[in-house]
């Protein structure tokens, strides 16, 4: 029984509930049971928990059948695959001092991942680290995933946090971080060199860290792939029933919403109130048999039919979800019609233009000179014609009479711009000019120049060098629409998107900066400006080159966290008051013409809660190119990234 009916209307994966259950060796049945009291899936011990491998007589070894849960026939492929998370033997300690144990649980692990493979598990459980030395643990395990399939490993680790960090904490000093489970974590998987298949299972205690850290900042980013809520960690209501604090719930509710499955764990501990007929609410409804785990099943269910549904645009959106995808190359390629459609239909975008154009063209021509004041409109990048529709619009609403030029590069495109001008009846308003905007010599000055060349980062799609050679044929005080935009950056956690990344194996695609729709990343502070343009721009020492040093403060109470890298937004002022842009603070509602771009770090850096990260980002020219370089040198310095446009770089 899925949380919610309609799928992906409020997440994905995380409308379905899991279970964890104690060991049986009857599986069919305990399959049964809990799939039909409202399960989607089951964590089931895969081995007896009181099989040791030094008990076993080693004659006997090889002749007898290991003590699992079943062989692979009691259920159907789909069924072992679908349904089944296998759980790993709690008792295993990989990192013991007693050597039989160390052997046993060596011996243990193997064989229960080798099991949970040949049953084609999707993943497998496994036991929280004993202590906090666990290298003996991360070297066996890390050696299984050199080795394994594609089945994922959910470290089993519990949420919580050391309150007590201070701002002068030495990194290198481990008992501090000790109690802070992140630590934990990113200690286990550094050892593990940040495999792709090695995940997290978060513990859900009765008591949780700050609200900053409960996931909102750290584990956002992180793999974490369930949450495993304990019947202990419930409240009881008014009526009886289990329910979850306030704090629970809204962590509950940001799981959801970032497609981490709730896994329901424990005994029940509620003595619920009885029915008229004697019998208990959470056995009997109506005669039909329950669940005894059922009442938490159903609030969990009730948390998740509260939230709101996604919005359109996010539904719209749901596919890209940390997709990475190249930036356009948009002077050195036409753009295909498929790709115009999608742009063409973000009405936002053009309504803003069309108010920037229309509060320009009053200000450019007043009232009493509307009947015979012609204002010369220049469209640079017209495309298929959305901004001259825009302009058009903009002069009818304003009662301006509009000259209107729309230069286009891209031949395809051009094709489609003569046929809308027939179809419109604009032949006497419009002219078509087929010429890429820095060769064109102009017939006449223009009153406003108008375009849309910016990129996700605001100038990485080249509309500074673009406007630089089209501002010849603007009046010298002509109207440049954007008149401005300025870049942003911020410091993320992007687990998944730094594996993808790494995945590829070279340097080139970890100096390539990427965008993308950000979902499963934690932002780790407040953005802040990088480069700002302005058009026009009439200094005779202008220079699209920049360099920008930021320094970063990550909240104290947010604990140590990752940086994968960095995020890019821009925000663009159209005219006066009237603007777009991506900027997380400032974002126009319902545009979805950008993502926000992604600029990943070769080695992660570590940041400890009070200490500074300092970053340094370059906008670099050439006669052929553009490109951006970028580094970190505090906390700790890394490479610079993409030198002289190696790896990535934009064609003039």
């Amino acid at each position: 029984m899925p949380l919610g009916d309609a799928r992906g209307s409020k997440g994905d994966s995380a409308r379905f509930c899991g279970v964890e259950t104690v060991f049986d060796d009857n599986v069919p049945n305990l399959f049964s049971f809990n799939l039909n009291g409202g399960f989607d899936f089951l964590v089931v011990p895969l081995m007896n928990p009181d099989h040791r491998p030094s008990i076993v007589d080693d004659d006997s070894i090889v002749s007898s059948c290991l003590p699992f849960a079943g062989s692979d026939l009691v259920l159907s492929p789909s069924q072992w695959s679908s349904h089944i998370v296998g759980k790993i033997s709690s008792w295993i300690d990989l990192d013991s001092e007693d050597e039989t144990m160390r052997k046993d649980s060596e011996i243990a692990l193997k064989q229960e991942i080798s099991w949970a493979s040949h049953l084609s598990l999707q993943a497998c459980l496994l036991p929280t680290p004993k202590g906090t030395s666990f290298a003996n643990y991360a070297k066996c395990l890390n050696q299984i995933l050199q080795n394994s399939n594609n089945m994922q490993l959910w470290l089993r680790i519990p949420l919580k946090k050391s309150e007590n960090v201070t701002e002068t904490r030495n990194p290198n000093h481990k008992d501090e971080g000790q109690n802070d489970s992140w630590e934990l974590w990113n200690s286990f998987r550094l050892l593990c060199e940040y495999h792709s298949q090695l995940s997290v299972a978060l513990d859900i205690l009765s008591s949780l860290p700050s609200a900053s850290s409960v996931g909102r900042i750290r584990w956002l980013g992180e793999p974490v792939r369930a949450a495993i809520v304990g019947t202990k960690s419930f409240l009881t209501n008014a009526m009886g029933y289990p329910c979850l604090s306030k704090c629970h719930q809204s962590m509950t509710a940001t799981f959801f919403s970032h497609s981490i499955q709730i896994v329901i764990s424990g005994e029940p501990v509620h003595n619920l109130p009885k029915l008229a007929s004697g019998s208990t609410a959470d056995n009997h409804i109506g005669g039909n048999w329950r669940h005894p785990l059922r009442p938490y099943l159903d609030y969990i269910a009730h948390l998740y039919q509260k939230m709101d549904p996604l919005p359109e645009q996010e539904r719209f959106e749901d596919g890209y979800r940390d997709y990475l995808q190249s930036p356009l190359q948009p002077l050195m390629d036409n753009l295909e019609a498929q790709t115009y459609e999608t742009f063409e239909k973000d009405t936002v975008k053009y309504s803003q233009y069309q108010r920037a154009i229309a509060k320009a063209l009053v200000d450019r021509v007043p009232d009493e000179n509307t009947s015979t004041v012609t204002t010369v409109l220049m469209v640079v990048g017209a495309g298929r014609g959305p901004l001259v529709r825009a302009s058009l619009q903009a002069a009818e609403e304003t009662e301006r009479k509009l000259k209107v030029y729309a230069v286009e590069k891209n031949p395809n495109a051009v094709v489609t711009l003569h046929s809308l001008v027939k179809l419109e009846a604009w032949e006497n308003v419009v002219s078509i000019v087929s010429s890429d905007m820095r060769n064109w010599d102009a017939p006449e000055k223009a009153d406003i120049l108008v375009s849309e060349l910016l990129g996700s980062f605001g100038d990485n799609e080249l509309s500074p060098e673009c406007l630089d050679g089209a501002q010849r044929f603007l009046k010298q005080d002509g109207i440049s629409i954007p008149s401005s935009y300025t870049s942003f950056i911020q410091p993320v956690t992007a687990s998944k998107l730094y594996n993808d990344i790494k995945s590829h194996k070279d340097l080139s695609h970890l100096e390539t900066a990427y965008v993308v729709k950000f979902h499963r990343v934690a932002r780790l502070a407040q953005t802040q400006p990088v480069f700002t343009f302005i058009h026009p721009e009439y200094s005779n020492k202008k220079s699209n080159q920049r360099y920008k040093k930021l320094r970063f403060d990550i909240p104290k109470d947010t604990g140590s966290a990752l940086v994968h890298g960095f995020a890019g937004y821009f925000d663009a002022t159209l005219y006066k008051d009237v603007h777009i842009g991506i900027e997380p603070s400032t974002f126009t509602p319902n545009m979805f013409s950008w993502f926000p771009v992604f600029f990943p770090l070769r080695t992660p850096v570590c940041v400890q809660p009070g200490m500074p990260l300092e970053v340094h980002f370059w906008r670099c020219s050439g006669s052929t190119k553009v490109w951006y370089e970028w580094c970190v040198t505090s906390p700790s310095a890394s490479p610079l990234h993409n030198t002289n446009g190696r790896s990535y770089w934009v064609g003039l």
